[in-house]
């Protein structure tokens, strides 16, 4: 549930302007106290709305043309406890199309970005795409993720490739536990930015993946804190300089380069070469590494494209891409496949 409230300057209670599922994005206050705003339902891209007089009106349907006769698959949210107790930690599943009594499924794990982001049960144009494949997506608001309060989003601080991995984890458990449906021994896992960091990570840390999709992430976080315009990013989220003390044995210690050898999964790596916000080296020498020790590895770099794919063209083969890894790294429906996590 997404709550949208206005508080007065003459002081009062607060009032809900919006309280359905879904999410409001940008919103302006006219003098008379109307309000504009866009919001993305869970079966619906963002529209325009007006609320006026204490009525709400929808003022444009612009995506009626591409949503016209396709399918939206139901988002589902749930709560888990953390791995270490201290957090209840959110998550979204978004279940496949064509569900039957019986059916197994594939799931794939989609870690958002920041680490200050969020996931909810608005319209999400990948997990759609993917519930049209049959598969399901699962969205993790692991700690550090906003919107659950300061405490909760500094959690994350001094402790990246930490315990916000295992919140992803224990999300992937406790979906499997609840939903019989998912077929464990078809699952997938992605990300951008700060997602894509944890992909890295979470793939040198179990093998329970069966292919991994990695975009615009970090894998060395002293190569990353001296070649990004970021500089310090990686140190004021540590709370010292790398050269303080053994922080940069700590660095090194968090970074999925450091584990490699570990690395089990197939995976396809996506960076943009212009990316000023994670330099191509960090998904460079991961590949490389990748080769060393005999993963299945391909690299894709899109020419022009910053931190993610902005083309349309790019956008297509990025999804293109994605799904041909995936199909062709699942295996057969009933092929019992067994797995090693690590501790």
């Amino acid at each position: 549930m997404y709550t949208f409230y206005r508080l007065s300057i003459a002081g009062g209670g607060p009032e809900k302007v919006v309280d359905l599922d879904g999410f409001v994005g940008s919103f302006s206050v006219g003098r008379n106290g109307d309000v504009a705003y866009s919001y993305a339902s869970p079966a619906d891209m963002s529209e325009f709305f007006l609320k006026a007089g204490g009525a709400t009106t929808q003022m444009t349907d612009l995506n009626a043309d591409v949503l016209r006769g396709k399918k939206i698959a139901r988002v589902i949210p749930f709560w888990f406890i953390s791995n270490d107790n201290q957090h209840r930690v959110e998550a979204f599943l978004t279940e496949p199309l064509g569900m039957s009594a019986g059916s197994k499924h594939p799931l794939i794990v989609d870690i958002h970005g920041g680490p200050h982001g969020q996931n909810g049960p608005s319209f999400d144009f990948l997990a759609q795409v993917y519930a049209n494949q049959g598969w399901a997506t699962l969205q993790v608001n692991y700690r550090g993720s906003t919107g659950y309060g300061q405490k909760f989003a500094d959690a994350v601080f001094g402790d990246q490739d930490g315990n916000e991995g295992w919140d992803v984890l224990y999300g992937v458990n406790a979906a499997c536990r609840r939903y019989l449906w998912i077929d464990r021994d078809r699952m997938g896992i992605e990300g951008v930015s700060y997602g894509g960091q944890l992909t890295y990570w979470l793939t040198t840390q179990t093998n329970e993946f069966k292919a991994a999709i990695p975009f615009a992430g970090i894998t060395n976080l002293i190569s990353y804190n001296y070649l990004t315009y970021y500089n310090q990013y990686e140190e004021m989220e540590f709370g010292q300089f790398f050269t303080q003390d053994d922080m940069m044995d700590k660095a090194w210690k968090r970074s999925a380069l450091r584990y490699v050898a570990q690395d089990r999964t197939p995976t396809l790596i996506m960076h943009g070469v212009n990316d000023p916000d994670v330099p191509t080296e960090e998904a460079e020498q991961f590949y490389i590494a990748l080769k060393d020790v005999g993963v299945e590895t391909e690299m894709v770099l899109y020419p022009r494209e910053g931190h993610g794919a902005r083309e349309t063209k790019h956008q297509v083969d990025r999804l293109e891409r994605s799904i041909a890894w995936y199909k062709g790294h699942f295996p057969p429906t009933g092929a019992k496949v067994f797995t090693n996590v690590q501790p």
